[in-house]
């Protein structure tokens, strides 16, 4: 994509660091963003494998025809496809990292002592490392590092992954709790990430992802952005909640005088400059995307959490459709707005 046709561009904003911004008015529904993960692996427990492809990752039936194992580890790794295998391992699944997931399931592996966690860190340093070996101009161009297997490397490969990496997951179960969903693709897209923007933007703005489901409070987002991240948020919809209390975030709770007046200023605000399409999406001035902004975008479905965004345009008409980012399910916003 030429400069001329971008739809984002790359800046760098004080005290925020890179970021990405519109280059141009963006409508409902556009996708600005489409990339494939540079390092796949599993976040399940050693010894466990899942019951997905360890290529692509989409989830193997139990009565697969298709499914065959790694030739060298047996059932610790399967693919979907002799197809999948093939690509595996020659790419993802080279000898490496067949032998080093087969030392890690052992019996007497001291790493299936640890916590969890400690399972995903080691799933990703094989992935990361192997990288290196197989492509070392991609990990040099992603990683900004010079291989070699050292302390100093491994530990500014797990901030990296901690700080920066995305999470594919598993199809949406209510008893479970997720964010983001592996798409059902008919081609090996299915762990690309895909932007879409949720509401028009104009020229400038820059372009924001949730790192939680949207309906969580701000004193949660706070504490779980600071343990988890090492920073605190301050973008507009958290520098309005935070004069909130967390009955007022519930709705509950008395109000003094002054949050009654902000709030009758907010409506007012929303009222007189939110210009919307026909789908109710923002449409110019949207600087005050705190809650009653993020309703309209919450999935109604039980114990899902997802944000909705509309389809994408087509012919330049917005879509009334809304899909959830977690559930994948599918909504009509114009009858949403006919029973608020």
């Amino acid at each position: 994509m030429s400069d001329d046709n971008a739809l984002i561009k790359m800046v760098e904003i004080e005290n925020r660091g890179r970021a990405l911004v519109s280059c141009r008015p963006l409508k409902a529904g556009e996708i600005v963003l489409k990339d494939s993960p540079i390092v796949l692996y599993s976040a399940f427990p050693l010894p466990a494998a899942g019951n997905y492809c360890s290529h692509c990752f989409r989830t193997i039936s139990p009565h697969s025809s298709t499914a065959v194992c790694c030739p060298h580890c047996s059932t610790a790794s399967l693919f979907c496809s002799p197809e999948c295998q093939s690509v595996a391992l020659a790419t993802s699944h080279t000898p490496f990292v067949c032998q080093a997931l087969t030392r890690l399931r052992a019996a007497d592996s001291p790493v299936l002592q640890h916590h969890h966690d400690r399972h995903v860190q080691a799933r990703f340093l094989i992935a990361a490392y192997n990288l290196a070996m197989v492509s070392p101009s991609v990990f040099r161009l992603f990683f900004h590092f010079k291989f070699g297997f050292s302390v100093e490397l491994t530990s500014a490969l797990l901030a990296k992954d901690k700080l920066n990496a995305f999470g594919l997951m598993e199809p949406f179960d209510q008893d479970k709790e997720r964010f983001d969903y592996v798409d059902s693709a008919s081609d090996f897209s299915n762990t690309d990430i895909v932007v879409r923007v949720i509401h028009d933007l104009p020229v400038g703005r820059e372009i924001c992802l949730s790192y939680f489901p949207v309906n969580l409070k701000y004193s949660e987002r706070q504490q779980r952005l600071k343990e988890d991240y090492g920073f605190t948020c301050d973008c507009d919809r958290c520098n309005v909640e935070a004069n909130w209390s967390d009955n007022e975030e519930e709705g509950e709770g008395e109000i003094d005088q002054e949050d009654e007046d902000m709030d009758e200023d907010a409506d007012d605000d929303m009222g007189a400059d939110l210009e919307t399409t026909e789908c109710g999406m923002a449409k110019e001035n949207d600087d005050f995307p705190h809650a009653y902004f993020f309703m309209r975008y919450m999935c109604s479905r039980d114990n899902c959490g997802g944000t909705l965004a509309p389809l994408p345009p087509v012919d330049a008409r917005p879509s009334t459709v809304m899909e959830c980012n977690v559930c994948g399910n599918l909504s009509n916003c114009e009858e949403m707005d006919g029973n608020e």
